[in-house]
């Protein structure tokens, strides 16, 4: 992670770094780096130094990952500089969620589950999430904060089923049910893509 990086950031965090959080970061990656986003993941309790499992690999690959980036990852502990850095914070569970707020309470407002995200930027037009970027000025990573904002503040316009906001964890399970923690995590990033592209494109 380079502090100097200028780059507007989304940060995405799960348990282990092995499983969900790295695929919700390499699709991302390759459907916004051409925006100049970084994008890059944490655990809050990683498997440091771990590979993504292979059925991680295999899945994020199919839904439009690039074999290099499935391959080359390796699991980080989130610290708190990846908090304060990250312009956007895209958790996998209410309980990582509940972490990365703990540790940097300022992070709140930018700080949501992925599917939690994608529930509220369905009730925000492009329209609406491009005026609030348009209103933070020119500087891309103010843009992409003002887009998180405008979400944050469709909170209680849609109603909340906790358990509907978080991906499940498929570590050590079924390749059933890592097709279903993909299933849930990838229609999530269409709406985060929509967001972030309103804001930056």
């Amino acid at each position: 992670m380079d502090a100097d990086d200028t780059r507007p950031t989304i940060l995405t965090v799960c348990t282990g770094n092995i499983c969900r959080s790295p695929m919700a970061e390499i699709l991302l990656r390759a459907r916004l780096e051409s925006l100049g986003v970084r994008v890059h993941s944490a655990g809050t309790h990683a498997l440091v130094d771990h590979a993504m499992t292979e059925p991680a690999q295999e899945l994020a690959v199919e839904h439009g990952a690039g074999t290099d980036a499935a391959s080359a990852h390796r699991a980080r502990y989130l610290v708190e500089p990846m908090l304060k850095d990250a312009d956007l914070v895209l958790t996998m569970a209410r309980e990582h969620r509940s972490h990365a707020v703990q540790l940097m309470p300022s992070a709140l407002r930018r700080t949501f589950t992925l599917r939690e995200f994608a529930r509220l930027a369905q009730t925000l037009s492009t329209e609406d999430a491009r005026a609030a970027a348009d209103a933070a000025g020119e500087n891309p990573r103010d843009r992409l904060r003002a887009a998180a904002l405008a979400v944050t503040g469709q909170r209680g316009l849609s109603a909340a089923v906790p358990d509907e906001d978080d991906v499940i964890d498929p570590y050590r399970r079924s390749r059933e049910t890592y097709e279903l923690s993909t299933s849930q995590l990838t229609p999530a990033i269409d709406d985060v893509e929509r967001i972030v592209r309103a804001a930056l494109a």
